[in-house]
């Protein structure tokens, strides 16, 4: 076998015919990511390929990590090059983890690179990589049309006056879509010690008037939503510990929020019935925009305080969390329904255990408005490695109807993720036909063609309703 070669993953006929034939043309839209809309629009450069590999990635920090390197060569201010070769002897001995195949997916699309990353090899990397880098084609803009990205969602917050994503609808020199996703996180985050400065110095001058009811808070929400969506907004995304179903009135939220904003202590109790009442209005809100409502859950942030302390979140010190609580789960989206305020839905679970409950509970939900309207979100953070997917993909299409799911997203900080899209396509072939070698599902080429083509993008155009053309 050769490393990594055009059939890497591709162990069966007609796996390869899908993937070559099909799903490696196939445009990319990421409609999850977290780049910041400031350096597409600025078009940024990339001074060496720590700063484009180490400066955001907490993947290669926990492996790092885990190989005893320190601090100073992962998230401080050691040298490029150390750095560097710190991560490139860290990821020899990261057999089986995904980081592997991403990195030499990038060094290979991006810089031509097919030799194995190493201690020994790092110098040769580094230089190579970095000549390419100087090159004018591989700014932020350059690599995203390197990647045949069509459309992406950026991740931001209600007060962002999306000035970035203006400025670049408004340049036809670049066609790829930078569209704004609804994250309202700190506004649900009621326990949060910068709650109230956040609703009082961010979210207030956001809106243009001051906060002191909840009515106010719904309203400014309201105004933003409204804002967001003159903008191109198509989705709103929810970073939770679990989806909570309390029962609130509204008498009830604006007792409790009178509260803390009058600083104080708001019991666990209190917290989760405001945050069912919120997170409620809200959903009736993105029903109305016609906006897709991405829940993700199962996670236990920020759990190094020393570490968070001296690089602050999203550093790699978040853990899954094994709550998994279906009945609120259903009860919080059947109460939207009772109420047809039920928008379209992806749940994604950071624990994979919550794979076949997910699949279970999309289909209590789904209605004529659109296929598959209530998804399984694809496997997310820790689950998206080659087992993490097939365990997704398999658990999807046993409870649900796979042909309708709306495919990869890169979650991710990093220009050179969308190798992620190939990695998952790659997979996503090789298990169809796997089923179709082992007579479990025919050997069609048009149907199966267009599954993949559809998984790949189509479905992911169609349900966000992007509207864009091929």
């Amino acid at each position: 076998m050769v490393f990594m070669d055009e059939n890497f993953l591709l162990t069966n006929e007609t796996a390869r015919v899908l993937y070559h034939q099909y799903a490696s043309e196939m445009p990319i839209i990421d409609y999850h990511c977290h780049i910041p809309a400031e350096e597409i629009a600025k078009d940024i450069r990339y001074s060496s390929i720590t700063d484009l590999w180490l400066g955001a990635d907490h993947y290669k920090w926990r492996a790092m990590r885990s190989n005893g390197i320190p601090e100073e060569l992962i998230t401080g201010n050691g040298d490029p090059y150390e750095r560097f070769r710190a991560f490139a002897a860290t990821l020899p001995r990261a057999v089986g983890n995904p980081l592997y195949h991403w990195s030499h997916l990038e060094l290979q699309r991006y810089f031509g690179i097919t030799e194995p990353l190493s201690a020994e090899s790092a110098l040769r990397i580094y230089d190579l990589c970095n000549a390419t880098l100087a090159d004018p084609s591989m700014s932020a803009r350059g690599i995203i049309k390197k990647s045949n990205v069509r459309l992406l969602c950026t991740t931001d917050d209600p007060a962002d006056d999306l000035r970035w994503h203006r400025l670049l609808a408004m340049d036809p020199t670049f066609r790829t879509k930078v569209l704004p996703a609804f994250r309202p996180d700190r506004a649900l985050g009621i326990e949060k010690k910068d709650f109230v400065s956040y609703i009082r110095s961010e979210l207030a001058p956001a809106w243009g008037r001051e906060i002191t009811l909840y009515s106010d808070l719904c309203d400014a929400l309201r105004d933003r939503i409204a804002f967001f969506a003159q903008n191109g907004c198509k989705a709103a995304d929810h970073g939770l510990s679990y989806v909570m179903y309390a029962p609130c009135t509204q008498e009830q939220a604006e007792d409790i929020f009178r509260r803390a904003m009058s600083l104080e202590a708001i019991d666990l109790y209190d917290q989760l019935r405001f945050k069912t009442h919120l997170l409620s209005f809200l959903a009736e809100e993105y029903a109305k925009q016609g906006w897709v409502m991405q829940l993700h859950y199962g996670v236990k942030r920020d759990n190094n305080t020393k570490l968070f302390l001296q690089s602050g979140a999203n550093n790699g010190c978040d853990c899954i969390d094994n709550y998994t609580p279906a009945a609120e789960l259903t009860d919080f989206l059947n109460s939207l329904c009772e109420r047809n305020a039920l928008p379209k839905t992806i749940l994604y679970s950071l624990n994979p255990i919550d794979n076949a409950v997910i699949g279970t509970v999309i289909g209590c939900f789904q209605d004529s408005s659109c296929a598959g309207k209530i998804q399984q979100g694809s496997a997310w953070w820790f689950n998206d490695n080659k087992k993490g997917m097939e365990e997704q993909l398999t658990s999807l299409a046993n409870l649900g109807v796979l042909g309708n799911f709306v495919g990869m997203l890169t979650d991710s900080r990093s220009l050179l993720s969308y190798t992620r899209h190939e990695y998952f396509r790659r997979i996503l072939c090789n298990l169809i036909g796997t089923w179709v070698t082992a007579g479990e599902y025919p050997c069609d080429l048009t149907v199966l063609g267009g599954l993949v083509n559809d998984i790949s993008f189509n479905n992911c155009n169609r349900y966000f309703e992007f509207g864009l053309t091929d």
